[in-house]
């Protein structure tokens, strides 16, 4: 099969074609044919090695997590699905594999595709979708009637984070540049903050959580503006973070979490509900053919993509 791999840490030039054996599924497996993928910051921190120490690569690596595609075969012990099944995934395997002709992924792991989508669309939602409703849901318990700030409201987690948001009833505040204050308006944001005119996060505060993507604000910018027992989510981990996330309780109710992802199948069953609801809708920044996945890696490190960088593989 057809696959972008990399054979050492590096940047996006590490990237090169190869044709590959494609994978065999296990037991509770499923083998798929990939129709797209899509990009996430975590791919090129593993190709570049910022996270070599955390999650160290195996070597030749296929990068990626996202897929969207059907289902070629089945695991012997596979109940949910049949060839033919069209699926999207977080992929549950180290370091990733997205970004082939087919992947493998454990059935826990995959759900249907949104009727209402297509295959471009779905590949976009899997792991940003994921950060996004278990970082609202299980760590900020969102209800109606919460007020949240969303740092980095237009990238990829932060776009769902709005919308899932809203879908639960709250009052959502997005930061960005103001070139993206429409699209936010437009995907529900109640208001909009440019941090490109303004460096306070003033608002309908106190905000009741506080949900980081971008992780360079001092943690004590956004002590005045939370509620007194307001929860702060960051999307990365940093000492300073870690460290208010142990000491804090003893001196305050205010806490503070550092957010991960866990590839659940049922977790995209939920998205899959609000897509179908039109309650949730991925937005596509830019489609590359999977030979330009060096091309897509270098975009996405720009650090300024409205959405998501999707990666047309069998579609």
């Amino acid at each position: 099969m057809k696959a972008m791999q990399y054979l050492a840490y590096g940047g996006p030039d590490r990237l090169k074609p190869a044709d590959v054996p494609a994978p065999r599924p296990a037991p509770s497996q499923l083998l798929v044919r990939v129709l797209a993928a899509s990009v996430n910051p975590v791919d090129w921190k593993l190709r570049s090695g910022q996270y070599r120490r955390l999650m160290p690569v195996r070597f030749p690596s296929i990068p990626g997590f996202d897929i969207a595609g059907e289902v070629t075969e089945v695991g012997t012990q596979v109940t949910r699905f049949k060839p033919g099944d069209r699926i999207f995934a977080m992929l549950d395997t180290r370091p990733g594999g997205a970004s082939a002709e087919y992947a493998v992924v454990g059935e826990h792991a995959a759900a249907r595709m949104p009727a209402n989508l297509t295959a471009r669309e779905a590949a976009a939602i899997p792991l940003a979708g994921l950060t996004a409703l278990q970082a609202l849901r299980d760590l900020g318990h969102m209800t109606a009637g919460k007020r949240v700030l969303v740092v980095g409201a237009s990238g990829g987690v932060g776009h769902f984070a709005v919308q899932i948001a809203k879908s639960r009833g709250a009052t959502v505040t997005g930061v960005a540049s103001g070139r993206h204050a429409e699209l936010l308006r437009e995907l529900g944001a109640d208001h909009v903050i440019d941090y490109t005119k303004r460096a306070d996060f003033r608002g309908p505060q106190p905000y009741d959580i506080v949900l980081d993507l971008i992780v360079r604000t001092p943690l004590r910018a956004f002590f005045p503006v939370m509620a007194r027992d307001g929860l702060y989510v960051a999307s990365l981990p940093s000492f300073s973070r870690v460290t208010a996330a142990f000491l804090l309780p003893f001196v305050s109710r205010r806490r503070v979490r550092i957010a991960g992802v866990k590839p659940r199948g049922e977790d995209l069953d939920e998205l899959r509900a609000l897509c179908e609801a039109g309650k949730l809708r991925p937005i596509v920044d830019r489609v590359f053919p999977l030979e330009d996945l060096a091309a897509a890696h270098a975009y996405s490190q720009q650090g300024r993509t409205a959405g998501k960088i999707v990666i047309a593989v069998g579609e």
